[in-house]
């Protein structure tokens, strides 16, 4: 990777998108830093420069397509034509549907629907020019299966699935080098879960089991580099994904019984705790969330997708050895041995 590769990310402040700048800037990356809190991208600037990368901080709503553009222009002005382009940026309700409201609805949409297509359209406008450049869209297992009481978010994570397919549909039509790529996440230990707003009688928890933000980061920045369509990291997210292609009423039936519970832990959550819904909350909450002692730092699941041509070797491999045994169990001399010992 060249040291001048430029990135943006959006949602760069906090959680996944601060551990993936993290991660480019280990690599020397030039890193356009989107999202709304001042504070936060500043700590997320200095972190990149400790670790050999160049930041460029940009406080964004990417709910609003001027500002994104502006981001974008600003990126290429400083550091560059754009390389990579990471659409993190999300916020969501934890509420039953029917108490959700109109402007809740409107807003969760606006962030992490329409945020994924205004920063894609910077991207894409500034890519085309040269032919080249990935876009990388941050997913969930939620694209796939949703979950109650997230049912806003669930359904624009669903959204960006459905345009980015539509998208890339259209970059094969025109031939193009631009790869568009998606990664479909597990529950995460990102600060998320201490601001979001939440109707839950209890403390709001990413549904167990539960993977550190750098594992996130590691697959956008795998994903980034490589062309694949699609990588899923944990096994929660590989069987929440297989279980809703083959018994969807079953996951309805489970999920009904099991989702609220899940999504709630330890004491009541306090009514007056600041969400991040139409306004940034203040302080540095940098990559992680609450769940350190709950979460795990590897994904098995990811490195077999990272990895599948060695898989698909031993695979092959150990096919063949058991093939040159049978042969060899099925000699007639090896069988009369056999009949003569006994």
């Amino acid at each position: 990777m060249s040291k001048q590769e430029v990135v943006v990310i959006t949602g760069a402040s906090a959680g996944v998108g601060r551990a993936t700048a993290r991660e480019f800037g280990r690599q020397g990356a030039s890193v356009g830093l989107i999202a709304r809190g001042t504070e936060r991208l500043e700590a997320a600037r200095k972190e990149i420069e400790s670790l050999g990368g160049r930041a460029l901080v940009l406080p964004c709503d990417v709910a609003d397509p001027e500002q994104v553009e502006k981001s974008a222009a600003a990126v290429e002005e400083q550091f560059g034509a754009i390389d990579i382009w990471i659409n993190n940026a999300m916020t969501s309700v934890f509420s039953p549907v029917e108490l959700m409201t109109p402007d809740e609805f409107k807003r969760v949409t606006e962030v992490t629907y329409l945020g994924v297509v205004y920063g894609t359209i910077a991207a894409l406008r500034r890519m085309r020019r040269h032919d080249r450049g990935t876009i990388v869209q941050v997913g969930s297992a939620l694209v796939y299966r949703s979950i109650p009481l997230q049912s806003a978010y669930c359904a624009a994570k669903h959204a960006v699935a459905g345009f980015t397919d539509s998208l890339r549909c259209e970059l094969i039509h025109d031939r193009s080098r631009i790869h568009l790529t998606m990664v479909q996440m597990p529950a995460l230990n990102t600060p998320q879960f201490s601001w979001v707003k939440s109707r839950l009688p209890r403390k709001a928890q990413p549904v167990p089991p539960i993977f550190q933000p750098e594992v996130a980061a590691r697959a956008i920045y795998w994903a980034a580099h490589h062309r694949r369509r699609e990588i899923y990291v944990g096994g929660s997210t590989v069987a929440a994904i297989l279980g809703q292609k083959l018994v969807p009423g079953l996951l309805d039936i489970y999920l009904g019984r099991t989702g609220y519970e899940a999504q709630q832990y330890d004491g009541p959550s306090d009514p007056q705790q600041p969400d991040n819904l139409f306004q940034p909350v203040p302080g540095d909450f940098a990559a992680h969330g609450d769940f350190d002692d709950r979460a795990h730092d590897h994904s098995p699941e990811l490195w077999i997708g990272m990895h599948r041509w060695m898989v698909g070797i031993g695979v092959l491999g150990a096919a063949g050895i058991y093939q040159l045994l049978q042969k060899y169990n099925d000699r007639p001399h090896h069988r009369r041995r056999h009949r003569r010992a006994a």
